[in-house]
């Protein structure tokens, strides 16, 4: 999609707060569960409902997954940080303020890079720190019902600098931080389920300027389509008031999707609005020696290092390298094909094409599939040995999904082994040839369209089996009166 937006004489001005959920096993503060989908209100305790006397103790798992998207993200990692309180009332807040970070965050001063229209782009990232999530209202008329599963559960908010220009550059930069926490596996990134949210922040000003005019938020974006829709429709809305002379104001906004538009939640709270202090119930968070090291040596290779890689090493183009490292299991299950096959192209092709259509069919993720990476790597090689046809692949490689066999049992059991007898190729064309003397005068007598006619008749005759490189040549022979 193209980045070059027709917003006339304006430009945006885009910056994005994703809150990310961290895939601990327990909340930020305490030993209550963060499993998704449990009864309302079984996932609670005296911590996270805020009972008197009960105090937080900040759970290690949570850090170290901060520590390594921070440093995913090219950030500084603070070896001192501190919780602060972050006064506002909300109903499923119970203690009347959220655990946060103000100004001693956890990681600062990083940066994303991504493609857009091939082209590199990069984000600044601000800070990216630690948080508790609120729990969840439900309104029903004259009543609401507040679940407090989702209270405390551990958020890691990542603040970008305000370098984005159009929405499509905003959806893409979603996408990349989205890509790196799963392949961090620190955020199972599950936009349904709320792992994964944007607040997009928007302004737009005449181009040429350097100032920053009033920014409005846009809260809760929990769709990569709806970042673009959100964010232009916003940027419209925005232009329009300039133009008419009507203010914009500082306030949080919602997006319907239904209707696409945004509208009005609440007038936008300042920092100090929250009168951030230190939390006293918490200690500073402080980091022993080499401890961000040893989380950096863990590191896996990141998706944009790893689809530059693939290009290089793999010699595949550059669409096939983004397609193949968009997950890290789809990256993962690729290397090994190309491992047991040896053949990096072929290895995408099929990747890409056949087990992806079937995986997305089924609705399983490649580590439900029923073909081994192996498997496919060995059927191939049968290719490349031409033990088979691309053709009859196709077959053993419906026959490997449905049975989970092996490449070779199938072509066995089946016999599926392409023909490469030159005397039982040249019967079945001289057979074709004598069954069809009209479309061979035909043919012989300028229509050379009809070749794919006899193409077709001879591999019928051999039930597909014969090699096509075989059969086109040996039937050209033939078809010229050899």
């Amino acid at each position: 999609m193209s980045s070059n937006h027709p917003f006339g004489s304006y430009e945006p001005v885009i910056g994005i707060e994703i809150h990310a959920q961290l895939s601990t096993k327990s909340k930020m503060f305490c030993a209550s569960s963060t499993e998704f989908g449990a009864g309302d209100n079984d996932h609670i305790c005296e911590v996270c409902t805020a009972m008197p006397g009960a105090l937080p103790v900040v759970n290690k798992k949570a850090i170290e997954y901060s520590i390594k998207m921070g440093l995913a993200l090219g950030c500084q990692i603070r070896d001192r940080s501190v919780f602060s309180r972050k006064q506002y009332f909300y109903p499923d807040l119970p203690k009347g303020y959220q655990i946060s970070q103000f100004d001693l965050p956890l990681c600062e001063h990083g940066k994303v890079e991504y493609i857009l229209d091939g082209k590199k782009m990069e984000v600044s990232i601000t800070r990216a720190h630690m948080e508790e999530d609120a729990g969840k209202s439900t309104h029903h008329g004259e009543y609401s019902l507040i679940n407090l599963n989702r209270a405390g559960t551990p958020l890691l908010e990542i603040v970008s600098g305000p370098d984005m220009h159009s929405p499509q550059e905003a959806a893409e930069y979603a996408r990349t931080v989205h890509k790196i926490l799963r392949y961090l596996d620190v955020c199972d990134g599950n936009l349904e389920e709320g792992s994964f949210r944007c607040d997009c922040n928007v302004s737009v000003r005449k181009k040429g300027e350097n100032i920053f005019n009033t920014r409005v938020e846009i809260k809760n974006i929990n769709s990569f389509r709806f970042v673009e829709k959100a964010i232009e429709y916003e940027i419209l809305r925005q232009i329009d008031c300039m133009e008419t002379g009507e203010k914009i104001n500082q306030e949080t906004r919602l997006y319907d999707p239904d209707k696409n538009r945004t509208f009005m939640m609440r007038s936008k709270e300042e920092a100090h609005d929250y009168r951030y202090f230190p939390d006293p119930d918490l200690l500073p968070v402080i980091l022993e020696e080499g401890y961000v090291e040893k989380v950096r040596r863990e590191l896996p290779e990141l998706p944009l290092k790893r689809a530059e890689r693939f290009q290089q090493e793999y010699k595949i183009p550059e669409y096939d390298s983004f397609v193949l490292t968009q997950e890290k299991e789809i990256a993962d299950y690729y290397e090994k094909v190309v491992k047991a096959s040896g053949n990096p192209k072929a290895a995408s092709n099929w990747v890409m094409t056949e087990l992806m259509r079937e995986l997305n069919d089924a609705k399983k993720t490649f580590a439900q599939s029923p073909v081994s990476a192996e498997q496919l790597g060995a059927m191939v090689m049968l290719i490349d040995k031409g033990t088979i046809s691309g053709k009859i692949a196709k077959t053993v490689f419906a026959e490997m999904w449905a049975t989970g066999k092996n490449p070779d049992v199938i072509v066995k059991e089946k016999g599926l082994v392409q023909i490469t007898d030159t005397s039982a190729i040249e019967k079945a064309i001289d057979d074709v040839i004598a069954a069809n003397p009209a479309e061979t005068e035909a043919y012989r007598g300028g229509k050379e369209k009809l070749f794919g006619f006899f193409v077709g008749q001879v591999m019928k005759a051999t039930k597909g089996q014969a090699s096509p490189d075989m059969v086109n040549q040996l039937l050209k022979k033939k078809l010229a009166g050899g």
